[in-house]
């Protein structure tokens, strides 16, 4: 077992596969290449190293990192691409419109507080503008990372025959 300190070129050396890894995991559908989010993680390891030393747990570190850096890139991705119209465009500030889109959101976040057992939290936890990742929902709730998937399926089932009923009902 080893107790001296790593030195920062051991830290780099030893992440670097991992790094590689979940980079190339985390990309598709961020507008980004793998190489473009590793140099980004890169550059907050050096930060963090000369503010305040190593991560305590530098796999977790570096997995949290990608993620985040993954989810920063699909946020500009999704601004760099989103349509831009004209800036007079009456339908951009429109208030029966934005009254409207308000009123679909309050909607369907009344539905889901409606809906049995977890299907409320979890479905929250999808909806939140943190966008968190399914391993910080599981954490959240309690339940395991592989049964996510199924729950929110069946959530999501759950809902979309509530809607149904209650589209029908008007």
């Amino acid at each position: 077992m080893r107790h001296e300190p790593v030195t920062a070129y051991e830290l780099i050396a030893s992440l670097g596969p991992l790094l590689a890894a979940e980079a190339a995991a985390e990309t598709p559908g961020t507008g980004a290449e793998p190489a473009d989010l590793e140099q980004a993680v890169w550059l907050r390891l050096l930060e963090r190293l000369a503010a305040g030393g190593p991560p305590p747990d530098p796999p977790d570190w570096l997995r949290r990192a990608v993620r985040t850096e993954a989810r920063r890139a699909r946020r500009t991705a999704r601004r760099e691409t989103a349509p831009a119209g004209d800036p007079a465009d009456p339908g951009r500030h429109d208030p029966e419109g934005l009254v409207l889109a308000a009123a679909r959101r309050r909607a369907l976040r009344d539905a889901v507080r409606r809906l049995p057992g977890r299907c409320p939290r979890l479905l929250e936890a999808l909806l939140s503008p943190r966008d968190p990742t399914y391993r910080e929902i599981a954490g959240e709730l309690g339940i395991s990372q592989g049964s996510l998937g199924p729950e929110r399926s069946r959530c999501l089932g759950c809902l979309r025959r509530l809607l149904t009923r209650e589209v029908a009902a008007r």
